[in-house]
């Protein structure tokens, strides 16, 4: 799916999701303190989730054609990989 976008259009997903993962990272920080990986560190693994996860559908033969499908599958991998890194750091601090 990410491969038949034009260039415009690329960059237009990439600028949104930016801007959502960055809003979303904002409140994560709030939220988990000093947990998480701060605001820019939680914007990055929200953005590199979205996009892995998007990815992964595709190459396993998934039909991402739908933006609302592509949308659901991209936040699920964002918020997982996001969960998995807490907890990861979350069981280092306490060794």
């Amino acid at each position: 799916m990410l491969w038949n976008l034009d260039a415009f259009w690329l960059t237009m997903a990439i600028a949104i999701v930016v801007v959502f993962a960055f809003f979303l990272g904002s409140a994560i920080d709030t939220l988990v303190r000093e947990d998480g990986f701060g605001t820019t560190g939680n914007m990055a693994i929200i953005f590199g989730g979205f996009f892995l996860a998007i990815l992964a559908a595709n190459y396993q033969g998934y039909s991402l054609h739908e933006l609302h499908r592509a949308i659901m599958v991209g936040l699920a991998g964002a918020f997982a990989c996001l969960t998995s890194l807490t907890l990861l750091k979350a069981l280092a601090a306490r060794l």
